[in-house]
């Protein structure tokens, strides 16, 4: 027995299994919660977010990546790779509207990215907000969690966040210490740590960040940077984002900025139109003020906290190998009118003055930003979360993965994307066999990022609101309106509506949308989309 060829043949087989899984990437995909499309330094936003600024410029921006409009059938979404409807979350999880596509609840007939990544050793986490519905993300391919499993209430409130599977122990946080950025961060470095005990496995950590969904809280620090930034108001902060959007190449150099655009409020009760911020009284301009300075330091504390991340991968020489993806899970957030609302008088607003402005951002308040705000947050797209037009889906897309992308650092790429193509480029990423029961509908988005690819066409559709993108047309129409068309090669702004002298493009393009609908569970549409989103004791998802 030659016992020295035998343990030389173990080692052998030893190594070679450390070196395959070292070629292999780790995967972070990290989300944003109602980020609108110009809010990152990198997109032309004037929020400090220094860490994804610099995460572009040695990676990619994608300037026309899709999500689906809204929360949870954008996390669907990236989870399973699936149209959301086609999966049970056309709509919220709190809500089982009684047809296949708007149950509520992420089918069993999905895979998740967790899942998938498994078949090829990968270990899994997540740490944020999951929303789909089902009560514990490790009976659905993740090994460790940590956060919400429904939608943010609460910054300052280490008891709304848990930690899975039952019987593990989450940090302990003194007094006046805890806030919710900070502590998803720092199990985010947790697990990181307890996937390194395995050298052998790559990871996959979902980030999944509450920031900056409304309620605005932010440390008061934060908020103090900002504090005298947003006195301009909504229409010049448009016009600047604008400016510089154009000179970094985000838009082309003759894009028009829309009008302000309209709201309603979740009943419908009340419509409008954003108002000039000129128009407004000086009490109600610093209120507003107030709101905009927290929603920035939101975003820039997020920022901050994924330094800490990259700066972790950083020390464990794991950077470079590592596929990174930025983005958000839908627009900015209108609700529900030009003043945003505060949860003690449901869907009212209440005008703080005076000292009551001090407070705000603090434990025990609850505020929203509001639609002039998020208006500006979408620049130069028109609307916002809840809709199909470009202000609802259009999200800042980036990607960094210096050992797998062959683009030049810091290319701007104008090519539609979709948040659906997020699993099919981990599983391509990471050598993983996908063997669900439902074709995968997206594509390998780091392999077409490489070598390019065909027009695609991609297909919407949340609370009626309902579009399809084909090449470089998009029809679009909201809730039982007629159909609008645009030429997206000179109009991708949706200015100048093309439908009365292009009908047959419309009645192909609305065709292709039915056949896409009636695959994938969208119709028939929910006669009733009228759900209570607003209690004060229940805050909006």
């Amino acid at each position: 027995m030659n016992l020295p060829l035998i343990f030389f043949t173990i080692w052998c087989v030893i190594l070679s299994t450390i070196t395959r899984a070292a070629d292999k990437p780790n995967i972070l995909y990290i989300l944003a919660d109602d980020l609108g499309f110009s809010d990152l330094g990198c997109f032309g936003g004037e929020i400090e977010t220094p860490v994804l600024n610099s995460l572009a410029k040695g990676g990619v921006r994608l300037t026309q990546f899709y999500n689906t409009g809204r929360c949870c059938p954008s996390r669907a979404a990236l989870l399973t790779g699936q149209y959301p409807h086609r999966v049970g979350l056309g709509h919220m999880t709190t809500n089982d509207l009684g047809l296949p596509g708007f149950r509520g609840v992420v089918s069993s007939e999905a895979q998740t990215i967790g899942q998938v990544l498994a078949t090829a050793g990968y270990r899994s986490f997540i740490s944020g907000k999951w929303h789909l519905g089902t009560p514990d993300p490790t009976e659905n391919g993740f090994e460790e969690f940590y956060g919400t499993l429904v939608s943010a209430k609460r910054f300052f409130d280490a008891n709304h966040l848990i930690r899975l599977p039952k019987g593990r122990q989450a940090r302990q946080y003194s007094e006046g210490e805890f806030y919710a950025t900070d502590a998803v961060t720092d199990h985010a470095l947790d697990f990181l740590q307890l996937a390194r005990e395995t050298p052998e496995k790559p990871w996959f950590l979902y980030l999944a960040y509450h920031a900056p969904h409304f309620p605005l809280h932010a440390p008061k620090e934060d908020i103090t940077k900002y504090a005298d930034r947003y006195h301009g108001g909504w229409d010049q902060l448009r016009e600047e984002r604008l400016a510089r959007m154009k000179e970094m190449g985000i838009v082309s150099t003759d894009t028009r900025l829309t009008p302000r655009s309209t709201w309603q409020n979740y009943g419908e009760t009340k419509t409008g139109t954003n108002p000039a911020w000129d128009s407004l009284p000086e009490d109600r301009r610093l209120d507003l003020a107030k709101r905009m300075a927290i929603f920035a330091a939101m975003v820039d504390r997020m920022d901050a906290q994924l330094g800490r991340v990259i700066d972790n991968l950083k020390a464990a020489q794991e950077f470079e190998n590592t596929l990174i993806v930025f983005t958000s899970d839908n627009g900015a957030c209108f609700e529900w009118d030009p003043f945003g609302f505060d949860i003690k008088s449901s869907n009212e607003n209440i005008l703080h003055t005076g000292d009551q402005i001090d407070e705000m951002g603090g434990p025990g308040t609850f505020h929203s930003v509001g639609s002039g705000w998020a208006n500006a947050g979408n620049t130069p797209w028109r609307m916002y979360k809840h809709f199909v037009h470009e202000g609802g889906i259009a999200s800042p897309g980036i990607i960094h993965w210096p050992a797998g992308l062959t683009v030049d650092p810091g290319t701007i790429v104008h090519n539609p994307a979709h948040i659906i193509d997020l699993l099919p480029a981990a599983a391509a990423a990471g050598g993983a066999k996908y063997s669900g029961k439902l074709p995968l509908p997206g594509v390998d988005l780091i392999d077409r990022l490489n070598n390019g690819g065909p027009e695609r066409t991609l297909f919407f559709e949340h609370q009626g609101h309902r579009a399809i993108r084909m090449g470089t047309w998009k029809l679009v129409a909201f809730d039982d309106k007629p159909w609008e068309l645009y030429d997206f090669s000179v109009d991708r702004t949706e200015l100048n509506d093309l439908s009365k002298t292009h009908p047959e493009k419309v009645l192909n393009m609305e065709t292709a949308w039915e056949k896409w609908g009636a695959e994938n569970y969208v119709t028939p549409l929910p006669y009733d989309l009228e759900v209570p989103y607003l209690k004060p004791d229940n805050p909006a998802e």
